[in-house]
């Protein structure tokens, strides 16, 4: 006899101060300090400098501002994470994304737009991308291409 072992996500790093749990439904503004973990549902926004876990049978309709979020359940609205957003099966994210480090493992659903820039870092110009090459043009072509440009 086999026992199936589910795969959860790496526990963050530090203790967590607050939990929503299953059954709970808040609406409003949620402000913390410290790793808050969410079960229940949320309607509304999410400010934090610090770490938002949103579990399994999380459902959650909110403009997230947060340091990290961790997501296993669903999530409708935008996203902004300062250092990380990490989505893990079976989480559901609709809404656009910003932060400097995403993971999306296979198997989860992320319906939306990603930006990742960090607001310190400059974008610099390395040429622009060649047209699609013909069929009779060599990398050498494709090379000379790129550096006359």
């Amino acid at each position: 006899m086999s026992a199936k072992k589910e795969k959860t996500p790496p526990a963050p790093r530090g203790e967590i101060k607050a939990f929503l749990g299953e059954g709970t439904d808040f609406k409003g503004i949620l402000t913390f300090e410290g790793t808050v973990r969410i079960d229940g549902k949320l309607e509304g926004e999410v400010y934090t400098k610090d770490t938002l876990i949103i579990g399994e049978t999380a459902v959650v309709a909110a403009e997230i501002n947060v340091n990290t979020v961790v997501v296993s359940g669903m999530v409708r609205g935008n996203i902004i994470a300062t250092s990380k957003v990490e989505v893990y099966r079976p989480g559901k994210v609709f809404g656009n994304v910003k932060t400097p480090s995403l993971f999306i493992e296979e198997g989860v659903i992320f319906e939306g737009n990603c930006s990742m820039t960090q607001e310190d870092s400059k974008v610099s110009s390395i040429g622009k991308v060649p047209e699609a090459a013909d069929e009779d043009q060599t990398d050498d072509d494709l090379a000379a291409t790129v550096k006359s440009d």
